[in-house]
C-alpha cells in the first residue's frame, strides 16, 4: 500500500512539474470570486446553472492551461506561424456566417459559440514574438513595418465584425511584443500621432451609430438616465453603494433588482463592488497584479528572446483587459464591451485566458541552457 502512495505521490509529481504554483495559486483565488459572483448574479433561479457552466469552462481551460505548460518553448516557436494562420480562418469565416447582437462575432458550433476574435489573444503574441525572434534587435524600420502588417491583418478582420473594443486590445497585445523588443520610443510617438489624426476618420468611417453613442455616453451619461446612461449610471451606484466591506453576498440590491445591465459578463465586477465592496475589489486587484507581475518576472528570467517577448506580451495583455473593464464599469473609460477575466461569464474568453497562462508557465517550466536566441 505504501508503494502505491509513493506511486501515486510521484505520477502527480511529474504530471504537475510544469504547472506555476504561485500563478496557479493566484488563478485559483479569481476563479473562485468569479464563480461566488456569479452564482449571486444569477440569483436562486439562473445561479446554479451558471455555476455548472463556467466550472465546467473553468475545467476545460484548466486543461488547456496544463497541457500547454507541457509543451517545450521550441515546439511553441515553431508552431506560432501555424496557430496565426489558423485563427485567421474562424475570423474570416464568422464575417461570413457568424451572428451577434451588433454585427457577427460568433461561431454556432452546435455545442457552444466560437468567438475566435478571443483566441487572438495567444495567438497574435506567438506570432510577433516569433517573427522578432528571428531578426536584429532593437528593430529596424522594416521589421517594424512587416509587424504592423502582422497586427493589422487579424485587428482589421475583428474590426469588420464590428468590434472595435475587441480589436484595439487585439492589436495592444501584439505591440506589446514589439515594444518588449526594443523598439525606439519616437516609434510610438509616430503610432501616437498617427491614431490621433486618424480619429476624425475613425469617426465618420468606421464607428458604427452604437459606438457613437458610448463615446458620447461616457462624456455625459446623465444627459440620458433613461437611454444609453443608464447601463454606466447603474454600475456606479452599485460601485459606490458597497463601501468599505459591501452589502454581503447574495446582498447586492442593485444586481438582484435588475438594476445592473449583463451583470454575469461585461458588468459583473460591478456586482462584485456592491456585495464584497472595497476590501473586495482590492483583493481581486491585487491578485490580477500578482498575476500580472508573475507573467513579467517569468518573461525577465526567460533565458530567449521568444520567450522573453511571448511571456510579457501576454501578461501585459491581461493588465490592459482588467484596466479596460474596471475603467469601463467605473465610468472612467467609454463602454467596449470587454469581459473581466476569470469573472466574466464566457467560454471561449476564459479557456483563452488560461490557454495563456499556460504558454507563460511553458516559458517557465522550458527554459533553453544555451543562446538567447
Amino acid at each position: 500500500m505504501k508503494d502505491f502512495l509513493y506511486w501515486l505521490l510521484d505520477l502527480a509529481r511529474r504530471a504537475t512539474r510544469t504547472l506555476d504554483w504561485p500563478l496557479c495559486l493566484a488563478v485559483a483565488a479569481l476563479m473562485g470570486f468569479g464563480l461566488a459572483v456569479l452564482y449571486s448574479a444569477g440569483g436562486a433561479s439562473g445561479g446554479p446553472a451558471l455555476l455548472k457552466a463556467q466550472g465546467a469552462r473553468f475545467a476545460v481551460g484548466l486543461a488547456a492551461m496544463w497541457a500547454l505548460s507541457r509543451v517545450s518553448v521550441i515546439r511553441l516557436r515553431a508552431w506560432s506561424p501555424g496557430v496565426y494562420l489558423l485563427v485567421l480562418l474562424p475570423l474570416v469565416a464568422v464575417l461570413l456566417v457568424g451572428t451577434g447582437k451588433h454585427g457577427r462575432h460568433w461561431l454556432d458550433l452546435g455545442v457552444f459559440f466560437l468567438q475566435p476574435s478571443e483566441l487572438l489573444k495567444i495567438a497574435l503574441p506567438m506570432m510577433v514574438a516569433w517573427y522578432l525572434n528571428h531578426r536584429p534587435l532593437p528593430p529596424q524600420p522594416g521589421t517594424v513595418l512587416v509587424t504592423a502588417v502582422l497586427i493589422g491583418v487579424p485587428t482589421a478582420l475583428v474590426l469588420l465584425q464590428p468590434d472595435f473594443g475587441t480589436a484595439m486590445l487585439i492589436a495592444a497585445s501584439g505591440v506589446f511584443a514589439l515594444l518588449l523588443s526594443g523598439l525606439p520610443w519616437w516609434w510610438v510617438g509616430v503610432a501616437l500621432g498617427g491614431v490621433a489624426a486618424a480619429a476624425p476618420v475613425a469617426w465618420i468611417w468606421l464607428l458604427r451609430p452604437y459606438q457613437k453613442a458610448r463615446v458620447m455616453t461616457f462624456l455625459d451619461p446623465e444627459s440620458d438616465p433613461l437611454g444609453d446612461g443608464w447601463n454606466i449610471i447603474q454600475s456606479k451606484i452599485a460601485i459606490g453603494s458597497g463601501g468599505l466591506t459591501g452589502k454581503g453576498w447574495g446582498e447586492g440590491s442593485q444586481s438582484h433588482l435588475n438594476f445592473i445591465p449583463e451583470q454575469t459578463t461585461d458588468f459583473v465586477f460591478a456586482v462584485l463592488s456592491e456585495e464584497f465592496g472595497w476590501v473586495g475589489v482590492a483583493t481581486v486587484l491585487m491578485l490580477y497584479l500578482f498575476v500580472v507581475g508573475r507573467c513579467l518576472w517569468i518573461a525577465v528570467d526567460a533565458r530567449d528572446g521568444y520567450s522573453r517577448l511571448l511571456a510579457g506580451s501576454l501578461g501585459l495583455a491581461f493588465f490592459v483587459y482588467v484596466l479596460v473593464n474596471g475603467g469601463m464599469v467605473s465610468g472612467v473609460l467609454p463602454v467596449v464591451g470587454v469581459p473581466m477575466p476569470l469573472l466574466s461569464y464566457g467560454g471561449t474568453s476564459a479557456v483563452s485566458l488560461l490557454a495563456g497562462l499556460g504558454l507563460v508557465m511553458a516559458v517557465r517550466s522550458h527554459r533553453p541552457v544555451h543562446g538567447y536566441r
